[in-house]
């Protein structure tokens, strides 16, 4: 019978203390939110690349595959009529793209109808629509015989008004072809949908000729057993390999693993500060209700019950936030899929992704932290108003002197957790969770020590603050340091939060300088040719090798050099995506700098011409490249060759790396006459812009892009900035969390010294008088907060740039500290406890002294 009253009461506490209730619910939602829209924004580009990958591989067990120019047609011949492996079908796939379908990357993919059945089922498990009332039969009969005849995917059909029968222009390196829709692809699910979203399907005949690829092959799909793994083997020409399928995927997903496990850290900060702000709500309604809880343990409740009631209504709220959250969350995924699917196109590999997958075991995760998170940060109020006695419940002091005396446990204790962070960082490991581990142990270690920060500052500053504001400015900071159980857990949030924000912007405002700095000493040229299809390091595009000519012949260009970009095979690291090796008629940097260099500087020019590589930075990070393991075996035309690595050069083009050769080593082991890209050196007296204008005419009917070195480093950085993008979105989250903590700890104060407003106010306070009261205390909190954020956030800095992202990235930073993004968060943390406390401050000037002296 009592249980039903303890309930009321507690329902009846949350119904008085609306506002609170609420704070509490926004805490908790977006923390969820945020990890839930990470985990879907990362879970629905993971699944949007799976769906394509399988697409194009289907059931294949193994593949035959080759670097460069890709595999003679020839050998899929042997293996199909010569070792009579039926299951097998050869397959041309090449990025393209086309002006009437918005000029985004395509996948063209070249297959045989008649041995595609037992791999794919584009022409047996969708309906092909064709003109004119044209069955399938005779649209599939025109897909193999008319030349340049392509399906369309129909979700890709509708979206830019295509018809069967309408002319597309397909653009492929520097090739301009025309091919016509002779159907289109209408899956019978979404699934199927969405993989084929991007999708256009060709007669491999077909494709060959748009592309320019006659009698090559990107790779053979297989169904093998394991006997006739090793007599497909057996027939491979020196230049090709045979993989297992699943290896490639896998290979791919690894290099958007390391992003998305930093992405998913930074939203699980959210959470961290969302957890002090609902431990500083729980608490403050603990020591609210001292009172009532001393007259329900007189009047016999039990230790159990009290502990149920606060307990209780935490987890109700919790469930309230963690609902809202969860639909928060799929919300703010749309708006973030999109974003994170462009970065990933602009740094790893092309990926289409139209629509959000909800995965259930997402929302869960995010559930179950976000209930977690409540019940944790509730469960010390929840043990404390269990372990005051009786009379001891009816003073509120007895809880701040607890506090008092704990500060020094707290301090070592934070103290503790930041050694233990710095122990972690010191263990072998490229392990990023126990990267990230140590980072939150230093962020703990931060919030532990805040208490003592707090109470050594205000001690500090009373003379400052009583010779500036008089009476006024001495009672502020001791009001702070007299409701340390609310003040320093919302002082912590706010230090974590602006924290975060100066040691991201330290690592970006680091990684913009090096990039700046590599760009002047790596980008020698004046002018760049290359195709609009060359976005990331994954693609291949072949350029015709007689554009090197053209160009040299504009007037006003004193050189060029052409490049080379394209992936190869290293049979030593199976486990890890294909090689990028680029590939130069000569060095255009100017300068370049070194992790190390086994040969004299400059020497290293001759000895690339002698057949020796250099490797980048994170290429040796990922494959173990020092000065003594510095040899590296690469499949080429001629049969695995082993080429010397004279030395390690820093790159930020990508994070899997790349390998550096020049021209004349290259065709040694290649037979392969195509370019990617041009760069162009002018001559003294020429101007720029008369020189572009010529080269833009002189290759006018070619599809390339020409651009300035100023227009390079201008297009490099707006993909530096997309990058970070959500990195920024999420730290202004974790702020608005702490913002949100400032408030509740500022209208808890209000609520609880309800009584000595109303006496200060009775003995002639005067209401701007109050305003400058709470604005003190909250511009002192904000204070205090960014002053402890600018020494923790240099050693997030210091972790963020030279451990996880080492480990992440293989990337060295410079470390660069602008006073300006220092300066801009320590404002962040001023201007978000100021405005905090408008509210609270307007609350307390409409307070009636009459009604504040009856308030107990």
């Amino acid at each position: 019978m009592f249980q039903p009253v303890i309930w009321r009461l507690g329902l009846r506490h949350v119904n008085r203390r609306l506002l609170q209730s609420v704070l509490f619910v926004i805490g908790v939602a977006l923390g969820v939110a945020v990890v839930i829209a990470i985990d879907l924004a990362n879970g629905s580009a993971s699944r949007a690349f799976e769906l394509s990958a399988q697409s194009v591989t289907g059931r294949a067990t193994h593949q035959v595959i080759a670097g460069g120019v890709g595999l003679p047609s020839e050998v899929y011949r042997r293996i199909r009529v010569d070792l009579g492996i039926r299951d097998s079908a050869p397959v041309l796939s090449e990025i393209v793209r086309s002006t009437a379908l918005g000029g985004q990357s395509l996948r063209l993919l070249g297959v045989d109808p008649f041995a595609e059945p037992p791999f794919r089922d584009y022409l047996a498990n969708v309906d092909v629509e064709g003109a004119d009332g044209v069955g399938t039969f005779e649209a599939i009969q025109a897909f193999i015989i008319e030349p340049g005849a392509v399906l369309l995917s129909a979700s890709l059909a509708d979206r830019y008004n295509v018809q069967v029968g309408d002319l597309l222009p397909i653009q492929t390196g520097a090739r301009v072809a025309e091919a016509r829709v002779i159907g289109i692809l209408r899956p019978q699910d979404s699934v199927s949908q969405q993989a084929l979203d991007d999708l256009l399907l060709a007669d491999i005949a077909t494709a060959q000729e748009l592309t320019g690829s006659v009698g090559r092959l990107t790779r053979i799909d297989l169904i093998l057993t394991p006997e006739q793994v090793a007599q497909v083997s057996a027939v491979l020409p020196a230049g090709a390999a045979l993989i297992d399928a699943s290896a490639s995927g896998g290979a791919l997903q690894q290099m958007t693993a390391a992003f998305e496990i930093n992405l998913q850290a930074l939203s699980l900060l959210a959470v961290v500060v969302g957890v002090f702000l609902i431990y500083n709500t729980v608490t403050f309604s603990v020591v609210q209700r001292r009172p009532t809880i001393g007259i329900m343990r007189s009047l016999g409740a039990t230790r159990q019950q009290i502990f149920a009631i606060v307990i209780g209504e935490a987890f109700v709220l919790g469930v309230i936030g963690t609902v809202f959250g969860m639909a928060l969350g799929i919300i703010m995924g749309r708006l973030t899929v999109g974003l994170l699917a462009q970065t990933i196109s602009d740094l790893f590999f092309s990926v289409n992704v139209t629509t959000l997958t909800v995965d259930p075991f997402t929302l869960l995760k995010g559930a179950a932290i976000g209930i977690a998170a409540s019940l944790g940060a509730a469960l010390i109020p929840s043990l404390d108003a269990t372990r005051t006695a009786p009379a001891g419940t009816l003073r509120r002091s007895t809880f701040e002197e607890q506090i008092v005396r704990l500060l020094p446990y707290l301090a070592v204790g934070g103290v503790a957790f930041m050694v233990l962070g710095g122990l972690l960082l010191q263990l072998p490991t490229d392990s990023l969770f126990i990267s990230f581990g140590a980072l939150f142990c230093v962020v703990l270690g931060a919030a532990l020590i805040t208490p003592a920060a707090l109470v050594l500052a205000m001690r500090l500053v009373v003379p400052l603050t009583g010779a500036a504001f008089g009476v006024i400015g001495r009672m502020a900071p001791r009001s702070l340091t007299r409701s340390l159980s609310r003040t320093s857990v919302a002082v912590a949030a706010l230090t974590i939060a602006v924290s975060v924000i100066v040691g991201v912007s330290a690592m970006i405002g680091s990684f913009r300088s090096t990039v700046s700095d590599w760009l002047d000493t790596t980008i020698g040229a004046d002018i760049f040719i290359s195709s609009p299809l060359l976005a990331n390091n994954q693609s291949t595009v072949d350029v015709p090798p007689e554009l090197r000519q053209i160009a040299q012949g504009v007037p006003g260009v004193d050189r060029v050099s052409a490049a080379r970009q394209l992936t190869v095979l290293a049979p030593d690291y199976p486990e890890l995506p294909p090689v990028n090796l680029v590939v130069v008629d000569f060095d255009i940097s100017e300068g370049r700098n070194f992790v190390w260099l086994s040969v004299p500087y400059a020497r290293y020019k001759d000895e690339l011409a002698a057949g020796k590589i250099l490797v980048s930075e994170p290429f040796a990070f990922r494959r173990g490249i020092t000065p003594d393991n510095n040899a590296l075996r690469l499949q080429t035309e001629q049969g695995v060759q082993t080429f010397e690595v004279i030395g390690v050069y820093y790159d930020y083009s990508t994070d899997q790396g790349s390998v550096f050769m020049y021209r004349s080593v290259y065709d040694q082991f290649w037979s392969d006459p195509f370019i990617s890209q041009l760069a162009a050196f002018i001559t003294p007296e020429a101007d720029l812009e008369t020189v572009l204008n010529d080269l833009r005419l002189a290759l006018a009917e070619y599809d390339l892009t020409i651009q300035s070195n100023r227009s390079l480093r201008a297009g490099v950085f707006e993909i530096f900035e997309r990058t970070f993008t959500i990195t920024v979105a999420l730290q202004l989250l974790a702020t608005l969390v702490a913002f949100i903590g400032i408030l509740s700890a500022l209208l808890s104060l209000q609520l609880e010294q309800t009584r000595e407003y109303g006496v200060m106010r009775a003995n002639g306070m005067t209401t701007a008088q109050l305003w400058r009261y709470t604005l003190l205390q909250t511009g002192l909190m904000g204070t205090v907060a960014g002053a402890l954020a600018l020494p923790i956030g240099f050693v997030l800095a210091l972790i963020l740039i030279f451990v996880i992202n080492v480990r992440s990235f293989g990337w060295t930073m410079q470390l660069s500290l602008p006073l300006n993004e220092f300066a801009a968060a320590f404002a962040v943390a001023v201007i978000a406890a100021l405005l905090a406390g408008l509210y609270p401050a307007f609350r307390l000037t409409r307070l009636l002294p009459s009604a504040a002296l009856r308030s107990e």
